[in-house]
């Protein structure tokens, strides 16, 4: 490991906020890590909430993976260069970056034929394994810290990340101008992937929803209609629709998607519900339907940050709290509520 070439944060500890056991965060001082000669050291300034964290928070576990000593959650996260490793110039101190949280192997078959998201050897923020970004300071190698301009918040920084999983979504979706496109779920990815469509030039973007509270959030972020998925007329409505994204990860929502797409449309799974589902395979045999699912993201970061700074997607407006370190028992307890739709942890707040 090299020396970071900026002596500001040699001697300086930080704070870390520290999953300890499920339900248990404290605060942790902890030795500012030095970057890697390929790496940079981020001073973090936002870091977004996700689903993924209040599933470790609350079960210690989320799918295979099971927190089995101290983790530091959260993995949406931007900041500023503060230090470089010895491969890096140092013209990129001072960089105001969003993060893409992850490193994969360089030699993977996944990685060399362009698929390093799918690396079975990643090393990904707030996995168990690998610290995430509930602390002051974070490294990351140079390519996965994405510079931005100037009108970019440091919270659209931060969300980046949610931003990417609608993006790639809609790459596997196959967005265009004219498409009708159904979400189900109209929480922080399905509102991300509702404005996504609506850049792409969908023409109808159809979300759904249980919760009154995101049904009106979804119509006020590009949605041109919502439905309660309990409604009678459900079927009615959607049918037909080109593609379908399911971000609610519940077993009604996904089979109802399929059920709803035209012959040869695409239904393309972003949330993470039960390990198995039963599906209408008739439906999908019989119109040729493709399915498929969506795992992080690759090569989406330049797509996201062109469609902030155009302003054809707006992640600040999305933010509906914002915590200090000392409060991410609360930012991650705050998901619970209907009308949250991101909450943001900033670590230099008090």
């Amino acid at each position: 490991m090299s020396t970071p070439r900026d002596a500001s944060t040699e001697s300086v500890g930080m704070t870390a906020a520290v999953l300890v056991r499920a339900g248990e965060i404290v605060l942790e001082r902890r030795p500012v890590p030095a970057p890697r000669a390929d790496e940079v050291l981020v001073r973090v300034t936002a870091v977004g909430v996700c689903g993924s964290d209040v599933h470790f928070y609350k079960d210690g576990h989320l799918g295979d993976w099971v927190v089995s000593e101290p983790l530091v959650l959260g993995h949406e996260s931007g900041g500023t260069i503060v230090a470089v490793g010895d491969d890096v110039s140092r013209e990129r101190i001072g960089e105001r970056v969003s993060i893409e949280p992850q490193h994969p192997s360089t030699t993977s078959a996944e990685t060399l034929r362009g698929d390093y998201n799918l690396d079975p050897h990643m090393e990904f923020y707030a996995v168990p394994g690998t610290d995430g970004a509930f602390q002051e300071y974070v490294t990351i190698q140079s390519h996965f810290a994405h510079a931005i301009p100037d009108s970019v918040s440091d919270h659209a920084a931060a969300l980046m990340e949610p931003l990417s999983v609608a993006i790639a979504t809609a790459r596997k979706a196959r967005f265009s101008p004219g498409d009708r496109v159904l979400v189900t779920g109209a929480g922080p990815v399905g509102i991300a992937i509702a404005q996504v469509a609506r850049a792409y030039g969908a023409a109808e973007v159809i979300v759904s929803d249980i919760a009154d509270d995101r049904r009106a959030a979804a119509l006020s972020f590009g949605a041109t209609s919502v439905v309660d998925p309990s409604s009678p007329d459900f079927e009615t409505l959607v049918a037909g629709v080109d593609s379908f994204a399911d971000a609610s990860g519940a077993a009604s929502a996904v089979r109802a998607g399929i059920r709803a797409l035209r012959p040869a449309g695409r239904a393309v799974l972003v949330g993470m519900g039960l390990p198995e589902v039963p599906l209408p395979i008739t439906a999908i045999q019989n119109k040729e339907l493709v399915v498929t699912g969506v795992f992080r993201y690759a090569n989406t970061w330049p797509t996201a940050i062109s469609l902030v700074a155009a302003g054809r997607v707006d992640l600040d407006r999305m933010v509906t709290g914002t915590f200090g370190l000392g409060q991410v028992r609360e930012a991650l307890e705050s998901t619970a509520d209907p009308s949250t739709i991101k909450s943001v942890v900033v670590p230099t707040r008090a």
